[in-house]
């Protein structure tokens, strides 16, 4: 196996591995909730003004996709839609109150298992963390690149 190889067997078994670990507390504190509901949820808590064009781009989904989850998500109360004054034509989503506590306790759990994997992060030092996040970023405009020449509008494909 070539490095190129070794760097992506390694990058799709950490994050695995991450999955694996942070599942067992989510599951555990976030009990009725997929990932999926709790990914929305997240992303939504951090940004304002998502409307179903914006989730979609990000999620890379579908809009018909997107909009089943956030009636599934209106449904159990955890998001609502609403329309800025100035623009009623577009509907953009945000968290109600039940949202907001499903959030913060995602929110909690992340900042936790950042503490336990503090001790390998307070080794690197900033040239290091430099370097792996000019790599990330090359690799990741590189596979924006690869997924515009696919050509396919995610927004027409429902």
């Amino acid at each position: 196996m070539n490095k190129e190889e070794q760097v992506i067997t390694n990058f799709r078994d950490l994050n695995n591995k991450m999955a694996w670990l942070n599942k067992l507390k989510m599951a555990e504190s976030l009990k009725g909730y997929k990932s999926s509901e709790v990914h929305y949820i997240e992303y939504i808590g951090r940004n304002g003004d998502l409307n179903v064009t914006k989730l979609a781009e990000t999620f890379y989904m579908t809009r018909g996709a997107i909009s089943k989850m956030t009636k599934k998500l209106i449904k159990k109360g955890i998001i609502e839609s609403y329309q800025k004054p100035d623009n009623k034509k577009e509907i953009y989503f945000r968290l109600t109150e039940q949202g907001q506590k499903i959030y913060k306790v995602h929110e909690e759990l992340h900042k936790e298992f950042q503490d336990r994997d503090k001790a390998v992060f307070e080794q690197v030092t900033e040239e290091q963390f430099d370097s792996m996040l000019r790599f990330v970023e090359k690799y990741s405009r590189h596979l924006d690149a690869e997924i515009k020449k696919v050509d396919i509008d995610i927004n027409k494909s429902e």
